[in-house]
């Protein structure tokens, strides 16, 4: 339902408040991304104070990783997880930057050469359509890249499926806050998302949009939900920032 009561037409999806036909969407995301790729590392720092390299390691440890672990990174941006992951599985493991957006991925490929991992690899794919085999990865991590995705439980699927049995799905990803005060200062701060895009980016709409989507995104209860459904077993989540970021772990 609408927040006005009518009834969506099941075909289509969220863009932040919107509701558009799914290649729509997956056109408008793209274009979002396109816009902001050489600034969005800048943009992270910015708006998070620096706190989400603090949440992206806090992620990794809830993986189980070990030496040697094949690891897919989807919607992997421009290569920050990568590069943590690929300091747990070494060399002689396997590390998968994925991301639908090319200007993200070359972004996220010259840096991760220039800081010393040109082994990782970096394939432009669709999420809900894995380019992998069945089975064949230790873990998935997805890093405020779900909400994102034109059909989350079809992203989902495909990660189940090319997940090893015992393999680990682990999602960042912005929440619901659980307490008023704290909702309604965050949703305060919010609002300076789009002015910082325009000085620091040179364009605020990506950045309207980032706060609408975080609206629109499932809360930790719901997103669980999908997650089980998907196939997943042993699911959980911990909240950060008072519910602010949340990690979901499930297991295959």
């Amino acid at each position: 339902m609408e927040a006005g009561g009518g009834v969506v037409n099941q075909r289509r999806v969220n863009f932040g408040h919107d509701f558009v036909d799914p290649d729509e969407k997956t056109r408008r995301v793209g274009s979002v991304f396109r816009t902001v790729a050489k600034r969005y590392d800048v943009m992270n720092d910015v708006m998070s104070f620096g706190l989400h390299r603090i949440f992206k390691r806090i992620a990794i440890e809830t993986t189980s990783l070990r030496p040697r672990s094949k690891v897919l990174d989807v919607a992997g941006g421009t290569g920050d997880l990568c590069a943590l992951l690929a300091d747990v599985v070494g060399r002689e493991g396997q590390v998968i930057l994925l991301d639908i957006n090319e200007s993200m991925t070359d972004v996220g490929r010259d840096k991760l050469i220039n800081s010393g991992y040109a082994w990782i690899q970096a394939t432009v794919a669709d999420a809900e359509k894995l380019p992998f085999p069945d089975g064949y990865f230790d873990a998935i991590t997805i890093a405020f890249g779900l909400r994102n995705m034109t059909n989350k439980d079809r992203a989902l699927s495909e990660c189940h499926r090319v997940l090893k049995p015992g393999g680990t799905l682990v999602i960042l990803e912005f929440s619901t806050a659980k307490n008023p005060l704290l909702k309604t200062a965050y949703r305060f701060y919010q609002q300076s998302w789009p002015i910082a895009g325009q000085l620091i980016a040179g364009n605020s709409a990506p950045y309207r949009y980032l706060i609408e989507s975080i609206d629109v995104h499932p809360n930790q209860s719901e997103l669980n939900a999908m997650i089980k459904s998907a196939g997943f077993g042993e699911v959980r989540y911990e909240n950060l920032l008072g519910g602010v970021v949340a990690i979901h772990r499930a297991v295959k």
